[in-house]
């Protein structure tokens, strides 16, 4: 079983890129990280699916739900990447690192066009999948 799995918005460009980067990285298969589009995802119902889309959600081995950028760091530290984000998890930092999560999660297609060129929409449709 997977030690951490990590539920992540597949229509977001630089969120697949991020986990794209997470896969490549876990060598002892520690993450199994879960598209929030994808057929999947109906196999986890006590993740809210609006919830998710709107901050990233975590879950541990020990069933604890992890959020933003609790997560962001859990999902690193499993990998050998923990230190990258440590920081943002200092008690003066934190407010500061998760205001700024929350912002670039609530504006996140239009930032990942800005850096990628990349619309989160290929048929022009887009929405959340609420199953």
């Amino acid at each position: 079983m997977s030690s951490l799995i990590v539920f992540y918005d597949g229509t977001c460009p630089l969120c697949a890129k991020e986990m794209d980067q997470l896969r490549k990285r876990d060598t002892q298969q520690r993450l199994h990280l879960v598209d929030l589009h994808s057929d999947e995802f109906a196999q986890f119902p006590d993740i809210d699916p609006v919830a998710a889309s709107e901050i990233l959600h975590a879950v541990d081995q020990q069933g604890r739900l992890l959020l933003g950028l609790d997560a962001v760091h859990k999902a690193w530290q499993m990998v050998g990447k923990g230190w990258v984000y440590a920081p943002l998890r200092w008690p003066l930092i934190r407010p500061v690192a998760d205001w700024c999560y929350l912002f670039f999660a609530r504006h996140r297609y239009r930032i990942s066009f800005l850096f990628t060129g990349t619309s989160r929409c290929e048929s022009g449709q887009c929405s959340i999948n609420k199953k």
